[in-house]
This record gives C-alpha cells, sequence and structure tokens, in this order.
C-alpha cells in the first residue's frame, strides 16, 4: 500500500462519493456508515486530554501515537533488510467518550487509541527502527466532520479514513476529484488538515503514467511500460520519505505527478497491467528510478547534478538508437542510377530534369555535364515547350526560328505558359529598363525586353556568372533546363505534394494527413527519383532515413506509386526525443535579470560584468558558472544552475549582444531539454519505442546495469 499526500495544509476538504461513506478510525476498532454521500471537514483546537496516566508516566508519552515501522538503511555488511516487529507493553487506555452535542443530535468524540510506553530503540542486529508522529505539547487537534449542517456528525483527535460502501464501483473523492483506495485525514500539528490517499502501489502507478507520459500525446505501449516500470520503482524506492508527516509520497513533481482515478486512460491501463509488479533492480535493490521529460540528446551524472556520491545506474548515457544500424527500418531506396555531374553550374540540374521527367518530359535516363552544357537543339526546344503548354493548359504556341536564343525563348515561354505576354501587359518601359540593367541587356530585341524582364525579375530566368544574359547566343540544355523548372515550379503546375513525414516503414514513404487527421502511406517506385537536402541543396541520393518530422516533397504516378521525393533533414535533429516541444529551446535575458536571479549567489562580486561556462559535464551541460562581476567572481554550480536562471535545462550555450559602445545588453541562452536530465528520458523512451525498442532494452539504455526484477 501506498500513502499519497494530497494535501498537507488544508483549511477545509470535501470528502464525498456517489454512494455512502463509511469512515473507520486509525485503530480499525470503530467503524460507522456515515449515511451520508458527501461530509465537509475542518480542523478545530480542543482542550487538552484528561489526565488518566499513572503518575509515573512522563508527558512525552501521554503525547505521542502509537509508533510507526520505518526502515533503517541496511547494515553496511548486510545485503537485505529483514523487517521485525518491535512489541510495545499497554499502559492506560484513554476511554471513548461520547458527549451530547444537541438534544436532538449526538456528536461522537472519538479519542486517541491506547497509549504505548515509549518505543524501544532498535537492536543493532535490527534494520528497522520506531518513529513515533509527535503531537503538539499543550493544545489537541482534532477533524471536525460535517454532514451538511452546523452541527458535527464527529470528531477525531485520531486521522480517520474515509471509503465508499462499494470501493468497487464507487470512487471517494477528495474536494470531487475520485481516488481509487481510501482516503485518511487527520489534523496536523500547524493546526491544518492532511489528507492521505491510501491505495495500492498498481492503483497509484495506474494514476501516475498518464500524467508522467501521456498516452495521448505519446502512443507506444512499450514507452508507456518502461515509464510504468519505472514510476513503481521509483515509489517502491522512496516508500516512506514523507514518514514524519503521516505519507510516503507526494502527488507533485516533488516525487511523481499523480492524477487520480480521473487521469486513467486505457493504453497506460494496459502499460500497468502488463507490467504488474515489475521494478527495475541493481545488486537486487530498487534503484531511484530518477526520470526526466526531456533529455536533449544526452543525460548526465546523477553526481553532478544532485551532488552526492556516484550512483552507479544513474550514469550519463546517449538518448540514440544503437549504432547506424538502428536506422535500416527508416530507410527509403531507389534503384535508380543517380547523376554524377561534376560541373557547379548544373548543381541543381538533376532535380531540375527529375521533376520534368515525371511529368513525361523526354530527357535521356542519365545526365552528363556535357549533355547538359550542350546548345539546345530547335526541336528539343519546341518539344519541350509543347510540354510546358499541355501543363498549363494553353495552346501549343507558335515558336519563332530564334527559340534557341534568351529573348526569342523567353516570349515563347510566356505565351506556352500564360498564353500571351504578361510581361507587356504587367511592365511599362520604366520598370523594363529598370530590371534588365545588366551589361548586355541592350542587345534584348524590343519586341522581347518585357518577357525577359519577367522572367529575371522572378528568378527563373538566370544571367551568367558574369552577369550577361548573351541575348545573341544559344542556350545550354541545362539552362533550358533550369527555367522550364523554376517556373513551372512556380506556377504549381508540377502535382507535387508537400507533409511531414512519419518514420518510414518497411521502405515506404509514410506521411501525416491533415485532412484525415492520421496517415497515408505510399510505396516507393522502384526506380524512383530521389534527392536528399544537404544545407539548401537538394542532391540525388540512393536512400534518405526518415525517422519522422522530415519535409517532404512528393510525386504520385498513375499507380499511386511515389516516383519523385525529395527529402529535407528533420530540423530537430534524429534524437529520439525530437518530439519534446522542448528539444530546442531560446531564452533571452537583459543583464539586470540575469543579475537579479544570480543576486543570492553574487553578492559580494559588483556589478555584473559577464558569465562564463568554467565546467561542463559528460552530456555537455554546464556545472560551474562563473559570474563575473566588477569586484570579484563567484560560482553557481550542479543542478541549482538550471534553477537559479530559471531555463528549462542545463545543456545550453551563451551568445551576447552588444549596443554600440560594446557593453552587453542581453545574454542568449541557446539550449536543449526540459529537467534534471539525470535517468531516463521520458519522451526519449517514447522515440525508442517509435523505432520498435522493447520496453526492458528502453530501460536498460537510460539505466546502466540494472536488472528487472519481479517485486510480487
Amino acid at each position: 500500500m501506498m500513502r499519497i499526500g494530497l494535501a498537507t495544509d488544508a483549511r477545509a476538504a470535501s470528502i464525498s462519493t456517489t454512494s455512502q461513506l463509511v469512515t473507520t478510525s486509525e485503530d480499525g476498532a470503530s467503524s460507522q456508515t456515515l449515511g451520508v454521500a458527501r461530509v465537509r471537514i475542518e480542523p478545530r483546537v480542543l482542550s487538552p486530554y484528561p489526565s488518566t496516566s499513572a503518575p509515573s508516566e512522563s508527558i512525552d508519552e501521554a503525547r505521542s501515537d502509537p509508533p510507526r515501522r520505518t526502515r533503517d538503511p541496511a547494515p553496511e555488511d548486510s545485503t537485505s533488510e529483514s523487517i521485525t516487529q518491535a512489541s510495545t507493553a499497554p499502559t492506560n487506555t484513554a476511554p471513548a467518550n461520547v458527549t451530547q452535542a444537541s438534544s436532538t443530535r449526538a456528536t461522537r468524540v472519538i479519542s486517541e487509541p491506547a497509549r504505548t510506553a515509549p518505543a524501544p530503540r532498535a537492536s543493532k542486529e535490527s534494520n528497522v527502527r520506531l518513529a513515533a508522529r509527535p503531537a503538539p505539547a499543550l493544545l489537541m487537534r482534532a477533524a471536525m466532520v460535517y454532514g451538511g449542517g452546523t452541527v458535527p456528525l464527529l470528531q477525531a483527535r485520531v486521522p480517520l479514513t474515509f471509503s465508499s460502501t462499494d470501493e468497487q464501483l464507487h470512487s471517494v473523492k477528495f474536494n470531487d476529484k475520485p481516488y481509487r483506495g481510501r482516503l485518511e485525514v487527520f489534523a496536523n500539528e500547524r493546526g491544518t488538515l492532511t489528507i492521505v490517499n491510501v491505495v495500492g502501489l498498481e492503483d497509484y502507478v495506474r494514476g501516475v503514467v498518464p500524467n508522467e507520459l501521456s498516452p495521448g500525446g505519446h502512443p507506444e505501449l512499450e514507452a508507456l511500460k518502461a515509464q510504468a516500470i519505472a514510476a513503481r520503482t521509483y515509489a517502491v524506492n522512496r516508500r516512506g520519505q514523507f514518514t514524519a508527516q503521516g505519507f510516503d509520497i507526494l502527488p507533485t513533481t516533488r516525487s511523481q505527478v499523480y492524477g487520480g482515478r480521473q487521469t486513467e486512460h486505457p493504453l497506460s491501463d494496459r502499460a500497468v497491467l502488463e507490467t504488474a509488479g515489475l521494478v527495475a533492480t541493481f545488486e537486487g535493490e530498487p534503484i531511484n528510478a530518477l526520470y526526466t521529460s526531456t533529455c536533449g540528446g544526452r543525460t548526465e551524472h546523477a553526481e553532478n547534478i544532485f551532488g552526492g556520491e556516484a550512483v552507479p545506474y544513474l550514469r550519463g548515457r546517449e538518448c540514440a538508437y544503437e549504432g547506424r544500424d538502428a536506422f535500416a527500418p527508416f530507410t527509403v531506396r531507389t534503384s535508380r542510377e543517380h547523376a554524377h555531374l561534376r560541373d557547379p553550374a548544373h548543381a541543381t540540374s538533376a532535380r531540375d530534369a527529375a521533376l520534368l521527367a515525371v511529368h513525361n518530359f523526354k530527357l535521356p535516363a542519365r545526365l552528363t555535364d556535357e549533355w547538359l552544357a550542350a546548345p539546345i537543339g530547335d526541336d528539343e526546344v519546341r518539344a519541350w515547350l509543347i510540354d510546358v503548354a499541355s501543363l498549363s493548359h494553353q495552346r501549343a504556341p507558335v515558336i519563332s526560328a530564334d527559340v534557341t536564343r534568351p529573348p526569342g525563348f523567353s516570349t515563347a515561354l510566356a505565351l506556352a505558359t500564360y498564353g500571351e505576354s504578361r510581361g507587356d501587359v504587367l511592365l511599362n518601359t520604366t520598370d523594363v529598363d529598370y530590371t534588365l540593367a545588366f551589361r548586355d541587356a541592350n542587345e534584348i530585341p524590343a519586341a522581347h525586353r518585357a518577357d525577359v524582364a519577367l522572367l529575371v525579375r522572378d528568378g527563373h530566368l538566370a544571367l551568367y556568372q558574369d552577369a550577361t544574359l548573351r541575348p545573341r547566343v544559344a542556350m545550354s540544355r541545362g539552362h533550358v533546363l533550369r527555367t522550364l523548372a523554376r517556373l513551372l515550379e512556380a506556377r504549381g503546375s508540377f502535382r507535387l505534394q508537400k507533409a511531414l513525414a512519419r518514420p518510414a516503414v518497411s521502405g515506404a514513404l509514410t506521411v501525416r494527413d491533415k485532412k484525415a487527421s492520421g496517415e497515408r502511406r505510399f510505396s516507393l517506385n522502384a526506380t524512383a527519383f530521389l534527392f536528399r537536402a544537404f544545407g539548401e541543396i537538394l542532391y540525388a541520393a540512393r536512400e534518405a532515413t526518415l525517422v519522422g518530422g522530415e519535409p517532404v516533397t512528393y510525386h504520385l504516378d498513375a499507380r499511386g506509386e511515389v516516383d519523385y521525393l525529395e527529402v529535407r533533414p528533420n530540423p530537430d535533429g534524429a534524437s529520439p526525443e525530437r518530439s519534446s516541444p522542448h528539444a530546442n529551446w531560446t531564452k533571452i535575458l537583459t543583464p539586470s535579470e540575469v543579475a537579479a536571479k544570480l543576486a543570492r549567489y553574487s553578492n559580494r562580486t559588483g556589478a555584473l560584468v559577464d558569465l562564463r561556462v568554467a565546467a561542463r559535464g559528460v552530456s555537455r551541460r554546464v556545472l560551474d558558472l562563473e559570474i563575473m562581476g566588477m569586484n570579484g567572481t563567484a560560482h553557481v554550480a550542479g543542478g541549482r544552475i538550471r534553477s537559479a536562471l530559471d531555463l528549462k535545462e542545463q545543456l545550453f550555450v551563451i551568445d551576447r549582444r552588444y549596443d554600440e559602445g560594446g557593453r552587453i545588453n542581453a545574454f542568449v541562452f541557446t539550449g536543449r531539454g526540459w529537467g534534471h536530465g539525470v535517468g531516463m528520458c521520458q519522451v526519449g523512451a517514447y522515440g525508442l519505442a517509435r523505432s520498435g525498442m522493447s520496453y526492458e532494452k528502453i530501460l536498460r539504455i537510460y539505466y546502466s546495469g540494472i536488472e528487472i526484477t519481479k517485486l510480487y
């Protein structure tokens, strides 16, 4: 069973169910159905207990609740723990008192259970100590339970446990939020209420997993199984952490986020069920299964963030697939032999030709520099212009004898594309002269100047490197192909589709379908044109990796297969946690903002001058940040750096912006990840699961040297 401290300073609490409430005192001796479905509980200060103890009983003994067992660290020479029950001798018992609250309604006062003698110390052979919850020195605290009116149903000086008459069908609710198990309420030493959810470990994990790794946003069963085992292991390892306050663990990020019954999800429930009882262990002990939202591609040694000694299973690890072979399932391939072009002037010719080829332009199967550099022939250019007219839904143009030279070609292309001279309509003489401001523009005949100007202005017709057009020289095939491809693509004449890729499956292209809110999958033609971007340039390739998130442009042939595909890398890279919105981030702070945030660490260094990264960890996280001031330097180390600067992570670099006087006016923090960066990367686990990795392999990637052990 787990005890989760849902609230520790409540001024009032509403406990309800859809059936009827049952209340039980801590000693289990008094239980009753309240006859109501909702109660309101408030703390009260009562008079001290009347003395019923023997004269020799000390005041400290009379003010302590029965001892609770908590676990001591195992002795250094011991590899296992044994739990022993320390017995206590009963002393005087304060009887339950029943007082009459009014003439019509009785108020039941439940006093504390039998008081005990001082708790004996654990023997040297035992690793169990006894801890008592202290009571206040002079005043007694009580919880007043109201059923809707002003007269309390009962008051209790000891914890009360509330449940439903049918726990399986009807949850018990705290402030209308449903929980499995039972709710325990008691007045604490601060005069407020503590509300504890007492629930079985598996039901607790059901309420953690969907809050720590959303099944809706990360619907991969193996990732959710890894999360379930990590959450279960963490709970077992941290059980009893807050015993002095009456519970084991908190429902927040200080422990694990626990949302109770209303946050449960069928997919995460399945993950919990299929891993029931499994925990991660190191040398036979449940590990401190820390995890972080987004690790930025690498995790860090635990001691570098939290201090203390090195933890053998919490080492810095790459959040990555297992070697280059892991990309194989995400690879698409083509058998087409791509062109080997070495002339820089033909850097884009392979793509230009491919776009035209899949739209039925007649081109050679394989391009060469020599073929592209040769002058275009009359028959070739006429055939291509007829294809342009067909794609543009225009009549075949009347083609003049000078169609192979830039001026005549420009006018013929305008007619094939638009059916008229668009430049002559949209540009006046001044516009034309302004655009044609290169050296040999005066060689362009007047009849063609507007057509040339429009193509040059829009970037479709390119000049040579010496800023000339060479109007009297026949164009090369490469020059013509580039002009046709650029104009038709800009016009939307190519039947190209754009999308973001999903991870490739069995060599097929899978893309997001925005209209259907799902996915579409297409097979690649065996001889498809395939291009992959390196920088801004697309190069012909035999294969490309699609891990998901890559912008793709593709064309489908008559059979619905991909015959043209270009792939641009995912801007967030290929790390398994790339899908997180926190994979990459930037934060800008002024020097005064930085100084204010770091004031507690630099109160003697004077005005802030600069920041310097003095040390980084194995994951490249900043482990020592030097604050440089007018009067000296100071340092912030370890995990404090992230919280001190209020950054998402401490895996970052620092850039500076300067004013006109050369003074820093802004610090730019560019970083990756979100969280402390130790242990399992949650979004990374999702990415690994998407690649087909099992929960066991996922856990072993992030926790070094562990075993998966059946706890029960």
